[in-house]
């Protein structure tokens, strides 16, 4: 069978996210085994067009990767009939319009989150992509993790029992500028440019709680600008209008509760920059990026509280044990990419869809609004009309 190339543009390349993960890891690493491979045998392979603002960034990126096409007119872009995918990595505030852009040029969509500025916005997309008939994904990476694969091999195999709670931690500490550069770009600590870390992270809290364990029913959270003065790109200070931390309890359908800490202001003194123990009836486990480790109810060692003696058993890590790999992980964007190139050409199932990116807007939405207000909110289901 001859293979099929499929022209995918990509906006937001000359970001650290769109063009790491998604370009050279994921898209470029694609064409360059072969393609996909459908499930009739047939071969699909990637070619990128280049997005973005700076000329002088997509030549130099288009000559280093051998990408033969790129361009600073989105609007030329999408008005190519041989472009059937648009993706978009692009700051939060450019995206929204961009997507809707692109629904109305008949391309398929996938795209970083959050997908919009607001739960209105986003569910307008996902009813504008139905209603265009148009393929779309929303990038939901972390479930691609080796880690978290392990720990969904665990609640498949009924190892926990009934879950009871879970606790998450994320974060790093992310440098301010002025004397050491940063990690992240200036925009994500400005309100007005859409930054936030409850943006940034609670729709990844979302997929991951509603994928592997159920709904989020309600929230409750408190945020804070732990660091009130950062410096930008060129050096200057400016001030941060968005919140850098971020403290939530979720209630999930079922009873479960899952506690998540989320900073940008935290020295890491744990395995891994985002780790999550899920404790259950029958076993518990500790899952990161790539490591899982558990403890069954037969092999839980009597814990007693006694501040006056040392303990006598151990060390408390050195008495769970690891889960192997017994599988080869591939890097979680590229996967996730395959699967939505064979939705869009086989029409696989994919579950991700701008739907489940607006119900992560909602839950974000619903966090900045606890922490406004005080309160507990509940989330109500989210439909398409």
């Amino acid at each position: 069978m001859q293979d099929r190339v499929l022209a995918v543009a990509m906006n937001g390349v000359t970001g650290r996210m769109g063009y790491r993960q998604h370009l050279t890891r994921s898209v470029l690493a694609i064409r360059k085994a072969g393609g996909v491979v459908l499930p009739d045998g047939s071969r699909v392979v990637p070619e990128p067009v280049l997005v973005g603002r700076s000329a002088d960034k997509l030549r130099r990126i288009a000559e280093q990767h051998g990408v033969e096409r790129w361009s600073t007119d989105l609007d030329t872009v999408l008005s190519d009939p041989g472009i059937e995918v648009y993706f978009d990595a692009q700051i939060t505030s450019a995206r929204e319009e961009a997507l809707r852009s692109a629904i109305a040029a008949g391309k398929h969509i996938y795209t970083e989150k959050p997908t919009a500025a607001s739960l209105g916005g986003a569910l307008e997309l996902a009813k504008f992509a139905r209603d265009a008939g148009v393929r779309n994904g929303v990038v939901q990476d972390k479930l691609f993790l080796p880690g978290l694969l392990k720990l969904r091999r665990l609640l498949d195999s009924g190892f926990f029992g009934r879950v009871l709670s879970i606790r998450g931690e994320f974060g790093y500490w992310v440098f301010e500028g002025g004397w050491q550069e940063p990690q992240r770009p200036s925009w994500n600590y400005r309100a007005e440019d859409g930054g936030g870390i409850v943006l940034d992270m609670f729709p990844h809290w979302h997929y991951i709680l509603e994928q592997l364990f159920a709904p989020v029913r309600a929230v409750t959270a408190t945020t804070a600008t732990h660091i009130a003065r950062r410096w930008a790109e060129d050096g200057s200070p400016y001030a941060a209008t968005a919140e850098d931390a971020a403290y939530g309890v979720f209630e999930l359908e079922g009873g479960i509760l899952a506690q998540i800490n989320s900073s940008w202001c935290v020295r890491v003194d744990r395995d891994e920059l985002v780790e999550f123990q899920v404790d259950g009836t029958e076993g518990s486990a500790v899952a990161g990026l790539r490591d899982c480790r558990i403890q069954h109810r037969v092999a839980t060692p009597r814990a007693v509280w006694d501040p006056d003696a040392p303990a006598d058993q151990g060390g408390y890590r050195d008495q769970w044990e690891s889960v192997p790999d017994n599988a080869d992980f591939d890097n979680g964007f590229r996967t996730q990419w395959e699967q939505f190139i064979s939705h869009v050409c086989a029409d696989t199932r994919f579950p991700f869809d701008l739907l489940s990116g607006a119900r992560g807007l909602q839950l974000a939405e619903a966090g900045l609004q606890s922490a406004a207000s005080g309160r507990r909110v509940e989330l109500e289901e989210v439909e398409l009309p």
